[in-house]
């Protein structure tokens, strides 16, 4: 009976990772994960990050980056964007998501042909890449963001761009739409975005270590180019699993993260884990909120729902909300189906170590 205690004991013995306690299944799995991943058989991923219940207990950096090395987190960061409209309008300075969005801009005034919609165009419909301009880039079609960065003034560019359908009518993911945001929240705020930013979430949530991209007329850039530490990007994710909450104060509102991460709009024929060529998943439809994608990630072993903000290369914020746990992945993946292994090693290491 004494062997037998021995022996029990010793098969529960703790495990610890980054000075938190994790169970010897856990600690197996995510250092299969690290082998994995040094070896051949995933390539140019430069940081992964876990915090299980507000506990980073995981944080390995490769390929020559580390904990100090800003990453550009590419188009992740329209899911910030997603959060400063939400404080614009918890703060009163935004009604709501339903204001047309030229109100902000009185020096349009008149609008002829198709470009008449543009008077029907809300914050909500640019929230969710619906606004009906003649731009697509998330299927390799008309890229409005690279002339745009061409221009002086990105909001002017972006509020002038012709229009192809009535706001609200198609999907059209295009980054000009969160570039009119920022417009937006200076206008309200009386302030650059960088300065609303900087005084409403990020010195809140002590991140204080970052690089904008600003346009040459002095206008910040939310549509990614943004700069930031992999162990911040994980505090925005803990904040929203959190619902809102950072140390005690209140970032944002419950009410706008419960909106905002609703996922109500199918992306068609898409699927993250489907084009990430993974083996072990059974591809789900992704779905898109307000600059927040959703996807349930299945294995003939379990099913888990997925929210996560996405950038080109590979760069993700991911929550799932029922475990607990917060993941962010930063890449060199630019423009490569290999972006998304990410998801296969969601599906075979870091889901199954916590279930």
């Amino acid at each position: 009976m004494r062997k037998i205690i021995i022996l029990l004991f010793f098969w529960s013995a703790p495990y610890y990772a980054n000075g938190q306690l994790l169970n010897k299944r856990t600690t197996r799995l995510l250092d299969s994960m690290t082998t994995a991943v040094t070896g051949n058989s995933y390539s140019d991923i430069h940081s992964i990050l876990i915090s299980k219940d507000g506990k980073l207990i995981y944080e390995q950096y490769f390929n020559g980056w580390n904990k100090d090395s800003l990453h550009d987190s590419r188009s992740a960061f329209k899911s910030i964007t997603s959060l400063l409209a939400g404080i614009a309008i918890d703060k009163g300075l935004i009604k709501d998501v339903n204001q047309k969005v030229y109100s902000f801009f009185p020096e349009y005034q008149y609008f002829s042909g198709n470009n008449a919609w543009k008077k029907d165009m809300t914050i909500a419909h640019l929230l969710r890449m619906q606004s009906g301009f003649d731009c697509e880039e998330f299927n390799d079609g008309k890229d409005c963001e690279t002339d745009m960065t061409a221009t002086k003034d990105w909001v002017r560019f972006s509020l002038d761009l012709p229009m192809k359908n009535k706001p609200g009518t198609d999907w059209a993911y295009t980054s000009c739409d969160p570039m009119i945001i920022s417009g937006i929240i200076s206008r309200v705020a009386k302030m650059s975005v960088m300065d609303f930013a900087k005084k409403y979430l990020f010195d809140p949530m002590g991140i204080r270590h970052y690089r904008w991209t600003i346009d040459p007329s002095g206008q910040g850039m939310t549509a990614g180019s943004f700069y930031i530490l992999p162990s911040d990007m994980i505090k925005i994710g803990q904040m929203v699993l959190q619902k809102g909450w950072w140390n005690g104060r209140r970032i944002v509102s419950a009410a706008w993260l419960k909106k905002s991460t609703s996922t109500p709009v199918p992306i068609p024929d898409f699927s993250f884990a489907k084009f990430s060529k993974s083996a072990v998943t059974i591809p789900q439809p992704t779905y898109y909120g307000y600059y927040w994608y959703k996807e349930e990630i299945r294995t003939k072993n379990f099913q888990e729902n997925v929210l996560f903000a996405s950038g080109n290369g590979g760069q993700y914020i991911m929550l799932i909300e029922r475990l607990g746990i917060v993941i962010v992945f930063t890449q060199g993946n630019y423009q490569s189906w290999k972006a998304k292994k990410a998801f296969d090693l969601l599906a075979r290491f870091i889901i199954p170590a916590f279930k």
